[in-house]
């Protein structure tokens, strides 16, 4: 059994080096994963299924990144169960040569040495510059065009 410490790390490990396909075993049958600074508001991620499949999903963009988790500090809690990990993602994306950092704070329940529960705030404008989606993520953030009485477009 892992301690929450290990836990976390065979984590950012694996998000950067994989397999992926074993990242969603590091999760409990049930969980609760929350993005809570993402944009777009996605769903939680309820399930180690749910999981998989966000690890495994290719991504909306070919782009291939080389990182490393950095910057690690793990704060323990009073709860022998919870951890504060700041980190951040920091690599170059091997199409462009771009490099980039993505400033991360995970806040975790580890539970047998499965995450049980995680809140992972990551920087959106870097990790959306680092996958080239940067235009994307703005265009699905501007309000919808609404059409006016003589039928043109205004914002």
């Amino acid at each position: 059994m892992s301690s929450p410490r290990e836990t976390f790390l065979r984590l950012v490990n694996g998000v950067c080096d994989g397999p992926y396909e074993d990242l969603a075993d590091l999760y409990a049958e049930k969980t609760h994963v929350m993005h809570p600074f993402h944009p777009l508001k996605p769903p939680p991620l309820r399930s180690r299924n749910e999981l998989h499949e966000h690890f495994t999903a290719p991504p909306p963009v070919a782009r291939t990144l080389i990182r490393k988790p950095v910057d690690v500090t793990i704060h323990e809690t009073a709860d022998p169960e919870v951890i504060v990990a700041e980190f951040a993602y920091q690599g170059r994306v091997v199409e462009t040569g771009e490099a980039f950092t993505v400033p991360c704070v995970f806040v975790m329940r580890i539970r047998n040495g499965l995450i049980i529960e995680s809140r992972d705030y990551i920087d959106p404008i870097a990790s959306a510059r680092a996958w080239g989606q940067l235009d994307s993520l703005l265009t699905a953030l501007r309000p919808q065009q609404s059409a006016t009485i003589e039928g043109t477009a205004r914002p």
